[in-house]
């Protein structure tokens, strides 16, 4: 299963050249660039706080990219199985928000999942993260969390 959180990730794995130009990109945007990593078995729908890869990287330069991208193979070979993404924030005011995000690494091997939504008592819900080995993960049949086939 193909784990589909950010701006690309419908399409195949981004190159390092195709990472360095988005991440020229954002750089020519003046958007701050972010790394941040999980670990495979945090990944679902509701985790957005990532743990951070160093600070962020403000008042980078487009020329500047090559720092970026020696950050992202660091970040890849410091944690080869977890998920690594790049962001770009956009800092204008009256924005102030993600411009970009886009996976640059994936576990060799992606479990599939769904979240289980649990109905409590005055109307609050809380989700259970639920691992489905059941599931196909071979040629990219496995069911999304939303029940897609991928």
């Amino acid at each position: 299963m193909k784990i589909t959180q950010g701006t690309f990730s419908f399409l195949p794995d981004l190159t390092d050249e195709q990472i360095e130009a988005q991440i020229k990109y954002s750089l020519t945007n003046n958007w701050a660039i972010s790394i941040e990593h999980c670990a495979p078995y945090e990944i679902h729908p509701r985790h957005a706080y990532w743990e951070l890869w160093g600070l962020p990287l403000f008042d980078t330069k487009p020329e500047d990219s090559e720092n970026v991208m020696r950050e992202v193979r660091a970040a890849r070979e410091a944690f080869p199985d977890n998920y690594i993404k790049v962001i770009a924030y956009d800092p204008r005011r009256g924005r102030q928000t993600t411009a970009l995000a886009f996976f640059v690494n994936r576990p060799a091997v992606e479990r599939p999942f769904f979240v289980d939504r649990i109905q409590g008592p005055g109307r609050t819900n809380s989700f259970r993260y639920v691992v489905d080995d059941r599931a196909a993960v071979t040629n990219g049949t496995a069911p999304s969390s939303n029940g897609a086939t991928n």
